[in-house]
């Protein structure tokens, strides 16, 4: 494997950007190799500057659930391309989209398009305020709501994997109003509420955490929280920038049956270009500008190139099938991990849900984010670096998910098992 050019872009970048990455999880600070530079992509394969060719598990962290360059998606954006890439003004695909998604999503009658998964985290946590005239916020710790500063508390993703509590440059004032509590603990949330509740504007929860690895809701959580909340007159908010239309058609509140007052969405609702969004019950959306009096605005929200990209994507899951062969093609990769690690002698706990995944190299149980922390970076720094060297390309930090897609074939799944059974053999060894 020759990674000449790029070390050599690296080097240029690192000239001209903080890090020579623009998003920090990139960098490969934290397993120990420097990033790759990617050239195209095809189905479940990527290729670097240097033409080495792997199996991609990232998939642009989440969105490219039917792989890179799906034939469908590429049509419905080149033909929005040949007629302009934005106006600033609206579109009948913004109509469409949105019908698509309050069509989709249970919880969401009307919607709101933005440009980021930051973006309508911190949207949505406006709304609510403004909606319940309350200040105070619940988030829990490990869950990455973008990098909002009243959301920035002992949040997941680079924040954990390069060990940053918070951030500089967040003054107090901004985040304390945000209660972080341990995520699972219900009764600390029940604690919390029966003291602060009446100030409480909403408590915002990733249904399934992925940004601490992949942690699972324990059996009632989600079920505690609404109902907490509905007791004392705060909105629920899913973060399902990751799990929605990722699980199910419906996301995360399909998948588990629970429905909150509003949701966030992004990744594939852009079919891998810039977008995110928040909606939820219509009485709630109505308070938004210019209907209501709670101000939110993006120059490029609704961009047709974004819009026609995730319609075309939401159109192609809504045709069913492919969430059940997302989740056998996910439990056999699981299953051939674990045979790996236990081949290997390694502890490796491997958390699941649909076609999420993480492998902590810890011997769990890995329920929230202080015994995910227990985890050994090193080691997966080291299983990271052999699985580059055997073309299987993951998550460049123990704390992220994996994300197995339609583009994924046996043999795809086959190749990564075999690759895993060595790259586990050298861990032990090392």
């Amino acid at each position: 494997m020759n990674l000449s050019e790029s070390k050599r872009l690296y080097e240029q970048a690192r000239q001209l950007i903080p890090g020579g990455v623009n998003s920090p999880v990139r960098s490969g600070k934290a397993v120990g190799l420097e990033p790759l530079f990617i050239k195209k992509g095809k189905g479940c394969r990527i290729t670097d500057e240097d033409g080495n060719v792997y199996i991609d598990y990232v998939g642009s962290w989440g969105p490219l659930i039917l792989g890179h360059c799906n034939p469908e998606v590429i049509a419905a954006v080149t033909e929005v391309l040949a007629r302009g890439t934005s106006y600033g003004i609206p579109t009948r695909i913004e109509i469409e989209m949105a019908r698509k998604v309050v069509e989709m999503v249970p919880s969401i009658e009307m919607v709101r398009m933005v440009n980021s998964g930051t973006e309508a985290a911190m949207s949505a946590i406006r709304l609510a305020r403004g909606y319940t005239g309350r200040k105070k916020i619940i988030k829990f710790n490990g869950c990455y709501h973008g990098h909002a500063d009243s959301l920035l508390v002992k949040s997941g993703s680079g924040l954990m994997t390069f060990g940053i509590p918070g951030t500089p440059g967040v003054p107090e004032e901004i985040v304390k109003h945000t209660i972080a509590l341990p995520y699972n603990d219900l009764e600390a949330v029940r604690r919390t509420m029966e003291e602060v509740g009446s100030e409480v504007a909403a408590i915002i929860v990733e249904p399934v955490a992925a940004n601490m690895g992949v942690v699972l809701p324990a059996e009632g959580f989600l079920a505690g929280l609404r109902q907490t909340c509905t007791e004392n007159g705060a909105l629920l908010i899913f973060d399902e920038v990751i799990t929605g239309f990722r699980l199910a058609p419906g996301g995360a509140q399909e998948y588990f049956g629970i429905t909150p007052d509003l949701t966030c969405l992004g990744k594939i609702i852009g079919g891998g270009l810039p977008v995110g969004a928040y909606g939820g019950k219509k009485d709630i959306m109505e308070h938004v500008a210019p209907e209501g009096n709670v101000y939110q605005a993006g120059t490029l929200s609704g961009n047709p190139l974004a819009m026609s990209a995730g319609l075309a994507m939401l159109n192609i899951l809504g045709r069913g099938g492919i969430y059940e062969e997302l989740e056998k093609k996910n439990g056999y990769l699981c299953a051939g991990l674990a045979q790996a690690a236990a081949a290997a002698g390694v502890a490796v706990t491997l958390n699941r849900i649909g076609s999420l995944g993480c492998g902590f190299f810890t011997p769990g149980p890995v329920t929230d984010l202080e015994s995910a922390a227990k985890a050994d970076s090193a080691a997966y720094g080291v299983f990271f670096r052999e699985m580059v060297k055997r073309g299987v390309y993951l998550a460049p930090a123990q704390f992220e998910a994996f994300f197995v897609g339609a583009a994924h074939e046996k043999e795809d799944l086959d190749l990564t098992i075999q690759a895993a059974f060595e790259a586990l053999k050298a861990v032990k060894e090392k």
